[in-house]
C-alpha cells in the first residue's frame, strides 16, 4: 500500500464525500465474490466506497482491514458502515493527486 500524504487524503475525501458505496457487504461477510467485486471497482474508479453491515465496530474494523490486505487498498476513511479506499491504477490514472 503506498503512504499517502495528509493534504492527499483529504483531497480524496472531498472526491469521495458525493459518492455512494459501490459494494455492499452482507450477513455473508467477505467472501470471493465480494473481493472480486472490490478489485474490479478499484481497478475502474481508483476511489470506491464500501458500505460493511456488520453490527459491533471490532467486527467492521476487522473486516475493513481484511477487505484492505486482500485488495492492496488503501483506508482514507471510516464513518460508521461506509469506508473509503483508494488504490492506484498504474495503468490508466484517473485521479490526479496533489
Amino acid at each position: 500500500m503506498p503512504i499517502l500524504t495528509n493534504p492527499q487524503k483529504r483531497h480524496l475525501k472531498t472526491l469521495a464525500h458525493h459518492r455512494k458505496p459501490i459494494v455492499i457487504v452482507g450477513d455473508n461477510g467477505i467472501t470471493p465474490a465480494v473481493i472480486h467485486e472490490i478489485l474490479l471497482a478499484l481497478g475502474h474508479h481508483e476511489l470506491i466506497k464500501i458500505r460493511v453491515n456488520a453490527e459491533d465496530r471490532e467486527a467492521r474494523e476487522a473486516m475493513i482491514a481484511e477487505i484492505c490486505a486482500a485488495t492492496d487498498a488503501t483506508l482514507i476513511q471510516r464513518i460508521g458502515h461506509i469506508a473509503t479506499l483508494f488504490r492506484r491504477n498504474h495503468e490508466t490514472p484517473r485521479i490526479e493527486l496533489p
